[in-house]
């Protein structure tokens, strides 16, 4: 599992804009076991475009394109990032650029910094939030 670190950074960036649905990110074999055992007995929702801020300890990366915010055993969102978070695989810190202090949200920027190093290792953008919750709870 990796921890990854959120803060607000100083200097705001545009969001950018995709046309049409992402592709589904490949995933290794080990990445798409944790992904399954993550939504077993979940049922997806309607995706929404925010959440509010969360503690960054419950966020986990799955691969360099895939975020899962765990809200309690029977409720989680994915999100599929838009680009690649280069890095966060690996444990590089991811480092969010909101617009809003209470809300995390579609086309927020985030980067990937290598905390050692300081290097910027990627970048991307949020996409929308898919909740999945165990059925009756």
């Amino acid at each position: 599992m990796n921890r990854l670190c959120l803060s607000l950074a100083v200097l705001p960036l545009a969001a950018c804009a995709t046309a049409g649905p992402a592709p589904e990110p490949r995933l290794s074999e080990r990445e798409t076991q944790e992904l399954e055992r993550l939504l077993e007995r979940k049922t997806a929702g309607e995706p929404v475009s925010c959440v509010t801020s969360f503690d960054s300890s419950r966020l986990r990366s799955i691969g360099d394109n895939t975020l899962v915010y765990v809200v309690s055993k029977d409720q989680l969102y994915l999100n599929r990032l838009q680009g690649s978070c280069t890095g966060i695989s690996r444990g590089d810190t991811l480092v969010m650029n909101r617009m809003s202090s209470s809300q995390y949200c579609r086309g927020d920027i985030a980067r990937v910094v290598n905390l050692p190093s300081g290097a910027m290792t990627g970048s991307c953008a949020l996409g929308d939030f898919i909740p999945y919750r165990t059925p009756g709870k």
